[in-house]
């Protein structure tokens, strides 16, 4: 049935233009922040991996921007070094030179263009730079660093998250590599520091091709406009030392088994020893040595009580590493939480998502995560957790992460909250061919299902055929869940949204669940179905809501939906909006908004096992928010 909302789909034609100025907009967290004092203020960045000793590097730092001439080289992808162009445009089409190969053995310059406040990036207001990095342009960052450490202790550098590619280096020798915007990596700085008296010099050189890359990017583009958000590069998450024994663990990973009333503890280590584990209140007690630098045991939980929205109940978990006759041991800090999440048949036998063994209808908004003053960095931790707060307030159960992988904070708001996360993969990939990625799924409903994504010719009309890309791709994927998997908020992993740079979604679940088995996978998300994962994801914007498509086996969930518009122009970028249908008062958008939430929530009898609304607050000339961009106005309760 051909029902597309034609007038609709003309009226949400963006308005603006790419690249128009924007008017300056803060939040009030941004507008409180003291750069003098950020270090001192933060919490600690990684709460289920928590030391006592550690320090954050966030705050005051010199910059310095280079203009690379001419300068081709390898990309990268995965955080190693391959072919293709993942790393770079001319193998793209661009031909325009870019600083791809410099980066890797680029000279630190000799003066500094200013002084940059970290971790937001140059393009952000908050980093007091707002300058975009090009192409063509090697960011460099610079300052001392001190820590004084207990003897025989070693100094871990924590980079939570660099777009895209860097190299880090001490005291003027270059010591580590790393590619990836989403993902940690860490640094040995302990010889640095000894050889300094406990001081020395840190300088990081980045390179980031933006929109003219393959590489995982999300949301970001250099042309920004329409759905299209400003690009930004360089460090943008948080950046800390930490102090560890000699005998230490490394990583972590928990899994609580409710039905079986046991919690498995995987730990890798560096060094011999003892691991012991301590639940709660310490009542529960289990100890087991070290081999071959991994170490695990399984505690038995009595009645576990159980984790869900109204109830979100954690377990301190508290672990103890090292040799019996060390002075001291390695004393780490977590927490679990005992709950389960599956898709099954509920009594009619229509499939369902089920917490706890319950069915639970999925209640989700769409978050791209963005901010006026500092773009993909959060202004503040408690910005962060007044979107989850924000979110729950607004009746929803879910929120659904949109092409980004956040800082460890927000998912522990999530989960002491007991906000669900349905936790999307990062896009990326070259540009898709129009026609092909978004006009003939949206036009026509059965092509939104029948599209092969393992052929050449459909990758490339994708975006995904560069190997560079899809190596970064898998690698990310594979480390977002082995590191979010400790998570109980997260209850979904989203693989690839709108056939952005997809490719092999089959082959992708299947790695997915064999890394996870215990939660759900939204293989594609809106079309371009494989017929795999555990639900039968659309998206529907100017149809009829409607259930359809069911094969009694994946749930049917309407993950993007709605993107009513209330354009406030004293909270908004730019003095016109965008969005997919338009209201120019507070009431009349209410009421609709209240209505369409209504139509699509009886779904349920029919078979609707979730949805995500569109969205939670606006981005940029995007103004379908519930939330305005500078997050001071619920249009829901504008004079509240």
């Amino acid at each position: 049935m051909f029902d597309l909302d034609l007038f609709r789909v003309a009226r949400s034609m963006p308005h603006a233009s790419p690249g128009q100025t924007f008017a300056p907009l803060t939040t009030v967290w941004g507008e409180a922040l003291d750069p003098d004092r950020l270090g001192e203020s933060e919490p600690h960045p990684c709460p289920q991996l928590r030391r006592d000793r550690w320090r954050s590097l966030d705050g005051w730092w010199d910059y310095a921007i280079v203009k690379v001439d001419g300068v081709a080289g390898d990309g990268t992808a995965g955080g190693k070094t391959t072919g293709g162009n993942a790393g770079g445009d001319e193998d793209a089409g661009r031909g325009t030179p870019t600083a791809r190969g410099a980066w890797h053995t680029a000279t630190q310059p000799t003066a500094w263009d200013g002084r940059i406040v970290v971790p937001f990036s140059p393009e952000a207001p908050l980093s007091r730079v707002a300058r975009q990095l090009q192409p063509d342009e090697l960011l460099w960052y610079h300052r001392r660093i001190t820590y004084d450490a207990a003897p025989g202790h070693r100094v871990l550098l924590h980079l939570d998250g660099v777009d895209w590619a860097c190299t880090v280096w001490l005291d003027g020798k270059k010591v580590a590599e790393h590619t990836g915007a989403y993902m940690p990596f860490s640094v040995d700085v302990t010889e640095a520091l000894s050889a300094g008296g406990g001081t020395c010099d840190l300088a990081l050189c980045v390179y980031d091709p933006g929109s003219t890359g393959t590489q995982l990017r999300g949301k970001q583009r250099l042309d920004r406009g329409s759905i299209w958000y400003t690009a930004q590069s360089g460090i943008w998450k948080p950046i800390w030392l930490e102090e560890v024994p000699t005998a230490h663990i490394t990583a972590l990973s928990l899994h609580p088994d409710p039905d079986a009333g046991q919690l498995l503890v995987h730990a890798q280590v560096k060094g011999e020893g003892e691991l012991q584990v301590y639940l709660g209140d310490h009542a529960t007690v289990g100890s087991a040595r070290a081999a071959d630098g991994e170490v695990s045991l399984t505690l038995t939980v009595s009645d576990p009580h159980l984790w869900r929205p109204a109830d979100p109940y954690l377990y301190a978990v508290e672990l103890r590493f090292g040799p019996a006759d060390a002075k001291d041991e390695d004393v780490v800090h977590s927490y679990c939480a005992f709950r389960t999440c599956e898709v099954m048949r509920d009594g009619r036998g229509v499939p369902r998502f089920f917490l706890n063994h319950r069915p639970l209808l999925l209640e989700g908004v769409l978050d791209q995560a963005y901010w006026p003053d500092g773009l993909l960095t959060p202004p503040s931790d408690e910005a962060l957790a007044a979107d989850v707060e924000a979110a729950r307030d607004l009746g929803f159960n879910l929120i659904r992460l949109h092409i980004k992988i956040e800082q460890d904070r927000f998912y522990y708001h999530c989960d002491r909250l007991g906000m669900l996360v349905w936790q999307d993969m990062p896009s990326g990939g070259a540009t898709p061919e129009p026609k092909r990625s978004l006009a003939y799924p949206t036009v026509f409903e059965l092509r939104q299902r029948h599209y092969r994504d393992d052929t050449p010719r459909h990758q490339r009309d994708l975006g995904s055929d560069d190997p560079a890309y899809q190596a970064e791709w898998r690698a990310t994927c594979r480390d977002a869940v082995t590191r979010l998997g400790n998570h109980p908020c997260v209850v979904t992993w989203g693989l690839f949204n709108e056939s952005w740079g997809q490719f092999d979604a089959a082959r992708a679940h299947e790695d997915v669940r064999a890394l996870d088995p215990t939660r759900p996978i939204s293989a594609t998300s809106g079309w371009y179905d494989q017929r795999v994962g555990d639900f039968f994801d659309v998206h529907s914007y100017f149809r009829r809501l409607h259930v359809y498509g069911r094969d009694g086996r994946r749930a049917f969930v309407l993950s993007e939906f709605g993107g009513l518009t209330h354009h406030l122009p004293a909270h908004s970028v730019l003095a016109q909006g965008y969005g997919y249908e338009m209201y120019d008062d507070a009431a009349s958008y209410a009421t609709a908004l209240g209505k369409l939430l209504a139509r699509v929530r009886a779904l349920w009898p029919r078979g609707l096992a979730g949805y995500v609304y569109t969205q939670l607050s606006d981005v940029e000339e995007e103004t379908n928010g519930i939330l305005t961009y500078d997050r001071r106005v619920n249009k829901l309760a504008p004079h509240g």
